[in-house]
């Protein structure tokens, strides 16, 4: 009979040493590594009493639409490229409260006339079933299990037989065959393994919850984002009720797609029309304030950037930024100070993308320096204006992806121009839309101010 095997484990990257070390080679981090013990037989499990499958003839193999399986949420569907496709592993990460387990559940509820096992390691079943009450949807068809060993979800998936199985989360199960604690990377490993066997084998799709890091990335060995075959980034800030779903890795569809939802006290809602909510027009004009046309994935929509440019009360002027990158936002007001002569390294910027989203699209640093103009010279811009463009270091406006598309919302949101690169050509006015083109910055101060 083979020994159990000790061996030190990082916690952090998933990293395998003898001994215990203060230093991971690997990830780099400091007191990372935890003792654990590894069961040898634990890789000889068997999920099925099925015979071996034989190899198929890909000529042979037949597959269709209904190899997909609809959630009923319209948001989810898309992102996953029509719906959940049989045998998949899914998982789902975000930071604490941000709504994983809401839009799970809600998830559960959506799947009606279908076989949900929602398996909570962090919840009673009269806790989920008290949530379950405020949230839409009714499927009488979910169930609802409480239970933290592996080999019990298996077990009554067994029994169940559904047609989706929902783990929350991936850091409460625990195997048996460990000796280690739940949470632990050996024990996420193994669980996440075991998950994987059990949708390959039955066809049933698994949704895996997991939490994240403290620098924002899914928390648990880099294998398992390997392993899966989605991985799903939920986003956003607590403050706020703007929710985005973002795939970073999807096997059977497009990573450039995002999923809006609203935070509401009945749940998740999705957004289908993201610009009536990122943008007020019905207000009067104030400096500091421009709208921006930006494509996240293949959705495009408007999106206000706010700024305000103070003089410095201490000596040290500050730059704080909320939704954008502070180091582009740096970059940009040196720009303006090198190319454009305006004096902002005695001033206090702060910039803040309204509804609490985050944005990393090039094409917001035409907007982000109207902004930062029209608050410094205390001169509103205008609703009826928008931005699309990239601010490069020599003060040229450079040309972005998908200019049609950002060229049509603007138009269907009713504004009247819009400011872009002067090195797009064969761009067409759209529903009386006016194309202004500039190439400097200085050609963007000479437009709007004077």
């Amino acid at each position: 009979m083979a020994k159990n095997k000790t061996v030190y484990v990082c916690q952090n990257c998933g990293a395998e040493s003898p001994k215990w070390i203060g230093h991971c080679p690997a990830c780099k981090e400091w007191n990372t590594y935890r003792e654990e013990i590894i069961t040898p037989s634990s890789a000889a499990i068997s999920l099925s009493d099925a015979p071996r499958r034989k190899p198929e003839l890909l000529s042979g193999i037949e597959v269709s639409d209904s190899d997909r399986i609809t959630t009923g949420i319209s948001e989810m569907d898309r992102l996953l490229g029509g719906g959940m496709v049989r045998g998949s592993l899914i998982r789902m990460g975000g930071e604490p409260g941000i709504g994983k387990s809401t839009l799970a559940l809600q998830l559960a509820l959506a799947c009606r006339e279908r076989r949900v096992l929602y398996v909570s390691g962090e919840e009673s079943e009269g806790q989920v079933k008290l949530r379950a009450g405020r949230l839409p949807g009714e499927n009488d068809q979910c169930f609802i299990y409480n239970e933290t060993e592996l080999e019990n979800v298996i077990t009554q998936a067994g029994m169940i037989n559904p047609h989706l199985l929902i783990i929350d989360s991936i850091q409460t199960l625990r195997s048996t065959l460990l000796e280690s604690s739940a949470g632990s990377v050996s024990q996420v490993r193994e669980c996440a393994a075991m998950m994987l066997r059990y949708a390959k084998e039955t066809g049933v799709p698994v949704i895996l919850i997991g939490h994240i890091t403290k620098d924002g990335s899914l928390a648990g060995p880099k294998v398992l984002e390997h392993i899966v075959d989605v991985v799903l980034q939920f986003e956003g800030d607590g403050n706020y009720v703007f929710r985005i779903l973002r795939p970073v890795k999807n096997r059977f569809g497009s990573t450039a797609e995002i999923g809006i939802f609203e935070m509401a006290g009945d749940g998740l809602r999705e957004v289908t029309n993201p610009s009536e909510l990122f943008i007020r027009r019905d207000r009067e004009p104030a400096s500091g304030v421009s709208i921006a046309a930006t494509v996240d994935g293949l959705r495009p929509f408007m999106i206000e950037t706010q700024a305000l440019v103070s003089s410095a009360v201490y000596g040290t002027p500050q730059r704080s930024s909320t939704g954008f990158d502070t180091r582009r936002l740096n970059m940009l007001l040196a720009v303006l100070e090198k190319r454009a002569g305006f004096r902002l390294a005695v001033k206090d910027v702060f910039l803040n993308i309204a509804g609490g989203i985050k944005v990393s699209d090039p094409a917001i640093d035409l907007a982000v320096v109207s902004s930062v103009l029209s608050s410094n010279l205390d001169s509103p811009v205008g609703h009826h204006t928008a931005f699309a463009g990239e601010v490069g270091l020599s003060g040229e406006i450079r040309p972005v992806a998908r200019i049609e598309q950002r060229i049509l919302e603007a138009a269907r949101m009713g504004f009247e121009q819009i400011v872009i690169s002067g090195y797009h050509r064969n761009v067409k006015e759209q529903n009386g839309l006016k194309i202004r083109s500039v190439v400097k910055i200085e050609g963007l101060v000479r437009l709007l101010f004077s």
